[in-house]
């Protein structure tokens, strides 16, 4: 069968999952930590987005470049979480850790993937 489309991508659909789980996490945060609310948000919804957009480019160098931005994404949400955690905003964030490690491994995986295709010079 092979991948069609970014939504066939397993990365995708867990970095997707992550972003839903996340989304569920903030709208229990205070209205005072709307702020980090929205930089957690912004952060879990780009790393899908970025996978998607990596899978449309043509060229393994643009792929692989936008890979890597929504591993850096994937990193920032690591921390934030870390963050909301010691700021008593949730308790348990080992799911969440988890799977986002889970999804930056695939990420680094994807990535070296698609440059080893790279035309040498």
């Amino acid at each position: 069968m092979g991948i069609k489309n970014f939504m066939d991508l397993i990365v995708w659909q867990k970095s997707h999952l992550l972003s839903v789980k996340i989304r569920d996490l903030t709208e229990l945060f205070p209205p005072r930590e709307y702020r980090h609310a929205e930089q957690m948000r912004s952060a879990s919804a780009s790393i899908p987005q970025n996978i998607a957009e990596g899978f449309g480019r043509w060229s393994p160098g643009d792929q692989a470049h936008f890979y890597t931005i929504a591993k850096d994404s994937t990193d920032e949400l690591k921390a934030q979480l870390i963050q909301a955690r010691d700021w008593k905003l949730c308790s348990d964030i080992r799911e969440l850790l988890s799977l986002a490690d889970e999804v930056c491994a695939m990420l680094y995986r994807l990535r070296q993937r698609v440059l080893e295709k790279k035309p040498r010079r």
